[in-house]
């Protein structure tokens, strides 16, 4: 019952939070030309909470879906994008991995893009697990990195370090240049993404 209440309650909250916040906040976007075909658009579990304003400013109302896992707290997640108008595929790596991976590759082919948090949805922080490889090397899409820094925040004990913009602050996004994983092994691939990322996390 404690968990239906605060599946009700929590995302409506969470998201009119956001909303709050963003308004409230100077925006500033450092963005690359996004690939006309659909693509992965990667962020840090910990840099979620803005990444929706990004998305909608490059790509507008184009469909996306989110890889999203099967814990509660994924549920509450999934609950808080929808008012966004982002779908979700619910699963992980390590619990029906393929199952996920099939359902992602079913949405690129009409069109959707695809947002993963490499490093989701228990860390270790800033660490790229295998299925965004996978993804990339099967689907041929272009991975986008996606980043936002606050002038100033709170810092949740996560283990995502989880960040919340101050009302009022300074929002920079930052979108990087596209690119891809052909040709690449596994452990090659997962350090050529960590780079990518590293390098628009301000953080």
């Amino acid at each position: 019952m404690k968990r239906r209440l605060l599946a009700l309650l929590l995302p409506p909250l969470g998201a009119l939070l956001i909303r709050l916040i963003y308004l409230s906040c100077r925006k500033e976007f450092h963005t690359s030309s996004m690939p006309e075909e659909p693509c992965i658009v990667a962020f840090w579990h910990g840099e979620l909470l803005m990444m929706p304003y990004l998305y909608k400013r490059l790509r507008g109302s184009h469909p996306i879906a989110v890889m999203i896992s099967e814990h509660f707290d994924g549920e509450l997640i999934a609950r808080t994008i929808a008012s966004f108008g982002f779908e979700s595929i619910r699963g992980s790596s390590k619990r029906g991995g393929a199952k996920v991976l099939i359902q992602a590759l079913k949405k690129m082919q009409k069109g959707y893009d695809i947002a993963i948090t490499p490093d989701g949805p228990r860390g270790p922080r800033h660490s790229v697990a295998p299925g965004i490889v996978l993804l990339a090397q099967k689907s041929g899409a272009k991975i986008v990195p996606f980043s936002y820094e606050a002038s100033s925040y709170w810092q949740l004990k996560s283990w995502d370090g989880f960040v919340i913009p101050k009302p009022f602050c300074t929002l920079r996004f930052y979108a990087g240049a596209p690119f891809g994983l052909e040709g690449m092994e596994m452990e090659e691939a997962k350090d050529y993404v960590k780079k990518q990322m590293l390098q628009y996390h301000k953080s």
